[in-house]
């Protein structure tokens, strides 16, 4: 057995080294992304939080057949293939991916497929800190700036506060305000899908539960976006147009962040007590 263990952790110690030489330059590149554009921030909360959800498993995991299994290599040699690809078309999202499978595969090299299977979730979970491409970001930017800017001011409108909407521009009274790529809302999206897919899963809910407290991240998401720059506007109404900018308006994305927070923690509250009351 201590001879088995050995051979293990010699294994796991010449993989690692050779996956940390291998992906090097693609994961300095995502940190730098991470540290450099506040739209892809929460990328390094991202793999501490799969951390903790495969330790959560532990006791599950102590438990399972260990061995190693060849069908690793598989997943490993499709993985060199998506970062041979990536480079070859000089295309981050796939070389970033690339890195999701390639551990998947080394999981089940080292301690075979039940251990895979059982940590599959925390492991692409990881897709969360990989940065959107910029094609796709940009595609869908621009249309929920439009709809943002229109479901905020028919809001605006109907607090009583005069608004004219053109495109992503909300003229008010006194200032203009441009919903920007910022208040798209696709930044918090991304952000609370991430929280709330950790949430789902390790919370003690059903799997209808979980999904729901998952998928429930894109409706919470839009709506204190809404919260955000309706209070944005109205701020500005009131107290002039610096109040669009500066400690206030930072202030606001803080507290609608955790608004969003207390929604969904509101949200497993109410699903937990049907979960009981329908046993």
């Amino acid at each position: 057995m201590q001879k088995y263990l050995t051979s293990i952790y010699s294994q796991l110690v010449l993989l690692t080294v050779s996956f940390a030489i291998v992906y090097n330059h693609t994961v300095v590149k995502m940190v730098n992304d991470w540290s450099q554009n506040e739209n892809y921030s929460h990328g390094f909360l991202v793999p501490a939080i799969a951390a903790y959800m495969i330790w959560q498993q532990r006791e599950k995991l102590k438990g399972l057949d260990s061995h190693p299994s060849y069908w690793g290599l598989i997943f490993m040699l499709t993985g060199m293939a998506f970062l041979i690809l990536g480079n070859i078309g000089t295309e981050l999202f796939i070389m970033r991916f690339s890195i999701i499978i390639a551990v998947f595969g080394l999981t089940i090299l080292l301690f075979g497929i039940p251990m895979g299977r059982q940590i599959a979730v925390p492991i692409f979970y990881l897709i969360f800190m990989i940065p959107i491409p910029a094609i796709i970001w940009n595609q869908l930017a621009f249309p929920l700036q439009l709809f943002a800017a229109k479901l905020s001011a028919d809001a605006i409108t109907a607090l009583g506060v005069p608004v004219l909407r053109q495109g992503n521009i909300l003229e008010l009274s006194n200032t203009t305000l441009e919903v920007v790529d910022a208040c798209s809302g696709l930044r918090s999206l991304t952000s609370l899908l991430a929280l709330s897919g950790a949430m789902a899963y390790i919370v003690s809910l059903r799997r209808w539960g979980q999904w729901v407290l998952f998928l429930s991240a894109i409706p919470i998401a839009v709506a204190v976006n809404i919260i955000r720059l309706v209070l944005t506007a109205l701020l500005a109404s009131w107290l002039g147009a610096g109040a669009a900018d500066g400690f206030l308006h930072e202030t606001s994305g803080i507290i609608v962040f955790g608004l969003a927070l207390a929604l969904l923690i509101g949200l497993y509250s109410f699903l937990k007590r049907v979960e009981v009351t329908s046993n």
